[in-house]
């Protein structure tokens, strides 16, 4: 078996059970990356945290912590790809997310604001300040009102734009993040561009669970 870590092909087998590399002289545990190459099958073929715990009869907790970090790791490569095309940006454009569950009435500090933007029939998103970003008073009648109209008349300009590649990565998007309930302000971008790389990796838009 190879180590993990400098990828040289010869280590051997520890009293514990581990393996020590006779290069770099690191240990590691074959029976974790073992755990972890199959969690990530599972994240690849898109079984949600619930679904991954209950085949693989792990913990929820430590699935739910590995899918953190493969959601880090998806999140660094899709900006290492984006730095690679940004030249060839074809088009942009913002979107105002709100599970539909919610009334924007009531839930206009639960907005998420990103902006997509396209490439090579791939996509692109990047968060944007959020409402309390601006300080506005949502209390304030006068300030709702008028946040409201905006709120409306960008969500009604989307509906109507042509079908392109923008249009339907937002659409993949609120199915894919359907499944998921309640997640935070601090892990949103994460689901965002778990959703960007399952568009953009076209075969594994059949495997949402």
């Amino acid at each position: 078996m190879k180590c993990i870590y400098c990828e040289h092909p010869y280590t051997y087998l520890l009293g514990d059970r581990q393996r020590k590399c006779s290069k770099c002289k690191r240990k590691f545990s074959p029976q974790k990356v073992e755990r972890e190459e199959k969690l990530l099958s599972f994240f690849t073929e898109g079984y949600n945290t619930r679904k991954a715990a209950k085949e693989t009869g792990m913990h929820f907790a430590t699935v739910q912590k590995q899918y953190e970090k493969f959601r880090r790791t998806v999140a660094m490569h899709s900006d290492e790809q984006y730095q690679l095309h940004s030249q060839r940006v074809t088009g942009y454009d913002e979107y105002l997310y709100l599970p539909k569950s919610l009334k924007i009435e009531d839930n206009i500090d639960k907005l998420q604001h990103f902006l997509t933007l396209s490439y090579d029939n791939k996509v692109y998103n990047l968060m944007m300040p959020t409402i309390q970003h601006y300080n506005l008073d949502t209390n304030d009648e006068k300030e709702k009102k008028l946040l409201l109209k905006y709120l409306r008349f960008n969500k009604v300009a989307k509906l109507s734009k042509v079908h392109n590649t923008i249009t339907e990565f937002w659409e993949f998007f609120e199915k894919f993040i359907l499944q998921y309930k309640g997640v935070s302000d601090a892990q949103f971008v994460f689901y965002l561009k778990e959703a960007e790389w399952r568009f953009n990796t076209k075969s594994n838009l059949n495997h949402i669970r």
